[in-house]
């Protein structure tokens, strides 16, 4: 029987990408504060687009009027979990990749919530 180098070399290849990406330094965890003042500190679309996300319970407690925790706030994560992805080509293909304005923040964000949180009333 021959000996796998192909196989070998492929798994030894996707090994060391592993250990190469637990190495490499993680980005630091957004917050609010980092949009305050957009013209003198640009943010990529890409930072908007993931803290927005990480906004899901708080924006469907808003659009459900249920508390986290309830069925109808789970519900609406998890809709808008399954959304992400159509949400982020769709922000991503409509908008400039810098987000260096208030207003410009403003469009992404009810964008992108809009996309998210659809008929999520109670």
């Amino acid at each position: 029987m021959k000996f796998p180098i192909v196989t070998v070399t492929l798994v030894s290849a996707a090994l060391l990408f592993v250990l190469w990406d637990q190495t490499r330094e993680q980005p630091q965890a957004v917050d609010a504060s980092r949009f305050t003042n957009l013209q003198a500190n640009p943010v990529k679309l890409s930072t908007t687009v993931d803290w927005l996300i990480t906004q899901l319970p708080s924006l469907c407690e808003q659009a459900t009027g249920k508390a986290e925790g309830t069925d109808a706030n789970a519900s609406c994560v998890k809709q808008a979990k399954t959304r992400t992805s159509t949400c982020r080509r769709s922000i991503y293909d409509g908008f400039p990749s810098v987000v260096a304005s208030e207003a410009a923040f403003r469009d992404v964000s009810i964008t992108l919530i809009n996309c998210l949180v659809q008929d999520a009333s109670p």
